[in-house]
C-alpha cells in the first residue's frame, strides 16, 4: 500500500444469488452441513465442525482453502444460525460469509454474501490485490450456487 493510498474493507465486498429449487429449510441444512461445501465449492474442502459442534452460533469449524496453487487450513466460527433463513460465519477473523435464504415460489433465492471486517496483508497490500480477491472471490461464490442448484436438481 503506497501512503497516499487508504483503503476500506467495505469497498471489497459482494453479494450473488441464484434459485435452487427446494424450500428455504432444505437449503440451510445444505448449507450449514459445512463438511457438504466441498461438493459444490471450487475452493474449499475437508471441512468439518469441531467434535462434538454442529450449525449453531458459536460452532467453530476448520476447512481447507486453495487459491492460485496455494493451500491452507482457516478456522471459522459460526456467528449467525438462524435455519431456514440465515447461515453466517467468520473466517480467520478476517472475513465473513453470509448465506441469506428467501422462498420464492416453489424453492428458495439463495443469496451468498463476502465481507471483508478487517484488511489484513494476508490478503493484499493494495486497492488491487483486494480488487483481484473479491472478483476471484465473486466466482467461485456464482460457481458455488450455480453447482449447489445442479445439485440439487439432479438428487430430486
Amino acid at each position: 500500500m503506497t501512503s497516499t493510498e487508504t483503503l476500506d474493507p467495505a469497498d471489497f465486498g459482494f453479494t450473488r444469488q441464484a434459485w435452487v429449487d427446494a424450500t428455504p429449510d432444505d437449503v440451510y441444512r445444505l448449507v450449514s452441513d459445512v463438511s457438504a461445501i466441498g461438493r459444490w465449492s471450487p475452493t474449499a474442502s475437508d471441512v468439518a465442525y469441531d467434535e462434538g459442534a454442529g450449525p449453531e452460533a458459536g460452532a467453530w469449524f476448520s476447512g481447507r482453502n486453495r487459491r492460485n496453487g496455494k493451500e491452507w487450513t482457516s478456522r471459522s466460527q459460526v456467528v449467525r444460525a438462524d435455519p431456514g433463513a440465515v447461515f453466517a460465519f467468520v473466517v480467520d477473523g478476517i472475513v465473513e460469509w453470509t448465506w441469506t435464504l428467501r422462498g420464492q415460489g416453489r424453492g428458495t433465492v439463495a443469496e451468498q454474501s463476502w465481507r471483508l471486517l478487517r484488511l489484513d496483508p494476508v490478503l493484499g497490500r493494495t486497492h488491487d490485490d483486494l480488487t483481484a480477491l473479491r472478483d476471484y472471490m465473486a466466482a467461485s461464490v456464482e460457481t458455488t450456487l450455480a453447482a449447489l442448484a445442479e445439485w440439487v436438481t439432479t438428487q430430486r
